[in-house]
């Protein structure tokens, strides 16, 4: 599309020393800066796209010359988060992968277990078999198709395409927070979480409606932890345990259903509560233009999609579809593979390591193992109330065989506490991070919600799993 460019002529009469004004153009993509000196008459040419502007000699010039893109400080803010997340800042790689390190706390717990732990059980060569290689190469091949996708805004463009057929407030929230439900499948609840919870701080901010955004963004979080419970793929510990037992797509689609489905008619219910729910939306588009993407790329990283799938299935080796990913995107645009999140990974091998040793103390493995059979459900649970549910999965995936309480327990337990889920504290850094004075008000509601579904998940599951059909 070609811009359109307007000449606009400025007519400054009797004004004196007017020096480095700053000039923002209609759509805030340009800063141009002009100076002159003490003049009767000073006219000045600019270009700006789609807009005229017009300043009188009696106002304050600098003023008058700022446009709607920049009165919105809670925009700019967001800018300033999603360039972050997206690396284009000054940092070296380097630097901001140690950052990262010092600032999360459960990597540096998992590596301090499994250094301590190597102390009772002295490193060998059996060490490399505690490691899970294919879960983590897929987790890796998947992060990087995703990383892909966000790039090409792939995800933000489905959210614009259904919010055109929004109307009212309750339309609005139920295509935000079913975005994040069904989304969070495909690409992972963190993902989800981060891609969704700014757009909607956005929409809901340029719509009028920041009445909802608390009561909306903890059900993104919901709907996001919970969703992604469905599908192997949907997070790091459905990915292990899919993995680590041999469980069938069809067994473990059947396991984890119930759950989902209850927490969607939840979900819906909920929406109903919200506040002016009924009242019209009228939505900014200026809020709402996403970013260029090639259209190349996506069909590229679909079918690099598919073939991470395919492995999830067991159909191909997920060493080839590592390297056929790293080799793709590599050519296309080497700086997604940096995009990964490293430190799950690095966490991840921690706490392998850790289990791994636990296993082979005899002892401390009786005494997890007597504490945990029978009870896998409720233990993993509590347990990612303290730890999150991803280290409390590969902490007790060593010490049972039942499998299946186990998947439902640690994905339950992303529920409740803002740690239950490391997801969860991506949406709460998200919204504080533009409005600082929720940060009370977003923790009790985000606590409330989440102890309520937590509650009635678990009685879902005692009454149908263990008091009718006893099932495993």
């Amino acid at each position: 599309m070609v811009e359109q460019n307007v000449n606009v002529e400025i007519s400054i009469d009797t004004i004196e020393d007017v020096t480095n004004m700053d000039v923002v153009d209609a759509n805030s993509t340009t800063l141009h800066s002009i100076s002159s000196g003490n003049t009767d008459t000073t006219v000045l040419n600019l270009e700006v796209e789609r807009e005229v502007i017009k300043i009188d000699s009696d106002l304050d010039l600098k003023k008058k010359m700022e446009l709607r893109a920049t009165e919105d400080a809670d925009l700019a803010k967001l800018n300033k988060v999603e360039e972050k997340q997206n690396g284009d800042n000054n940092e070296s790689v380097l630097k901001k992968f140690i950052k990262i390190i010092k600032l999360d706390p459960v990597l540096i717990i998992a590596w301090i277990i499994a250094i301590i732990s190597s102390f009772f059980v002295l490193p060998d060569r059996k060490y490399i078999d505690y490691i899970d290689w294919r879960s983590l190469g897929i987790l890796w091949a998947l992060m990087v198709v995703v990383q892909g996708f966000k790039k090409n805004s792939v995800f933000e463009r489905i959210g614009q395409f259904m919010l055109k057929r929004v109307t009212y407030g309750w339309q609005l929230a139920a295509v935000l927070i079913f975005m994040c439900f069904f989304g969070s499948m495909l690409i992972t609840n963190d993902v989800a979480l981060i891609t969704f919870v700014p757009f909607a701080i956005m929409i809901l901010k340029s719509s009028c409606r920041e009445d909802l955004m608390i009561p909306v963004i903890v059900y993104q979080t919901v709907a996001a932890n919970m969703g992604s419970m469905l599908t192997p793929i949907g997070n790091p510990q459905n990915l292990y345990l899919y993995g680590v037992t041999g469980m069938s797509i069809g067994d473990f689609l059947l396991t984890m259903l119930p759950l989902s489905s209850l927490t969607l008619v939840l979900l819906a219910l909920c929406i109903f509560t919200l506040p002016k729910k009924t009242k019209k939306i009228v939505m900014d588009e200026y809020y709402t233009v996403t970013k260029g993407a090639s259209s190349i790329q996506i069909i590229i990283y679909l079918l690099l999609f598919v073939l991470a799938l395919c492995t999830v299935l067991r159909l191909i080796p997920w060493y080839i579809v590592a390297g056929v990913i790293f080799v793709v995107v590599a050519i296309m645009d080497y700086k997604i593979i940096l995009r990964v999140d490293y430190i799950l990974l690095l966490t991840f091998i921690g706490f392998f390591i850790f289990t791994g040793n636990i296993g082979r103390i005899a002892k401390i493995k009786e005494i997890l193992e007597d504490l945990i059979k029978g009870r896998e459900f409720l233990v993993s649970a509590i347990t990612s109330q303290f730890i999150s549910n991803v280290p409390a999965t590969l902490l007790l995936t060593g010490f049972t065989d039942h499998y299946k309480s186990l998947l439902q327990g640690v994905n339950v337990g992303g529920l409740g506490t803002l740690i239950a889920s490391m997801a969860s504290l991506i949406s709460y850094k998200a919204i504080t991070n533009v409005y600082p004075s929720t940060k009370g008000r977003y923790f009790k509601q985000f606590t409330l919600i989440n102890v309520v579904f937590l509650i009635i998940l678990c009685s879902f599951w005692y009454v149908v799993y263990e008091l009718l059909f006893q099932i495993d």
